[in-house]
């Protein structure tokens, strides 16, 4: 019974997990601080004026997808990654594998906004319009113009052929009259061919 009663006086009244309130205090105010300096900082950022960029422009340049066709190349690990196999943009200093998804690269958004464009287009205006349809126009007036010369061309190549083969039409014929004087004349073609006489009536060809 006694042994009893020393063990019970021995057990601490609280057995409980004890907190120490002061850390804790102090870790919610540093998160409390934090907070606040992120919402300083967002509100800083939403005061800023936001970046311009330039709207987006039609490609001044042809983009080159066939200068390394089909053509072998030794890639080791020192290489650099412009030489690497595949298509490499050095805007946004990366490579890709194939022409398709080159394009979809170099027109896709990210590219854009590394060339400090927006994917926005520019509205064109009533006087740019009318120039692009005056553009259009002699365009179509030039690609007719060339169209009529090389139709005229060829009609003239054709007549030329016709010529010819009238021509040569004509000396056969005049060849054939000429055999058929000389049977009516009653010489061997044979004959007539040993004394020379094969070429009277005859054109040179």
């Amino acid at each position: 019974m006694a042994s009893n009663q020393s063990s019970s006086t021995n057990r601490p009244d609280d057995h409980r997990r004890k907190w120490d309130r002061e850390e804790f205090e102090q870790i919610a105010k540093e998160r409390l601080s934090k907070e606040e300096e992120n919402e300083d900082e967002a509100d800083r950022k939403s005061r800023e004026p936001p970046v311009k960029r330039e709207l987006l422009k039609q490609r001044e340049y042809k983009v080159d997808l066939e200068s390394r066709l089909g053509k072998s190349q030794v890639i080791t690990k020192t290489t650099p990654s412009s030489q690497m196999g595949g298509y490499y943009c050095n805007v946004c200093d990366c490579v890709v594998k194939d022409s398709i998804n080159f394009l979809d690269h170099i027109n896709g958004k990210k590219h854009q906004r590394n060339l400090g464009m927006s994917m926005k287009v520019e509205r064109s205006t009533l006087d740019q319009v009318k120039r692009r349809f005056e553009l259009n126009k002699r365009k179509k007036e030039e690609k007719k113009k060339d169209y009529d010369f090389e139709s005229r061309m060829q009609e003239l190549r054709e007549e030329e052929t016709k010529q010819k083969a009238y021509k040569k039409e004509k000396r056969q014929e005049r060849k054939r009259k000429a055999e058929d004087d000389d049977l009516d004349s009653g010489l061997d073609p044979d004959m007539a061919a040993m004394m020379g006489f094969s070429g009277f009536g005859t054109t040179k060809k």
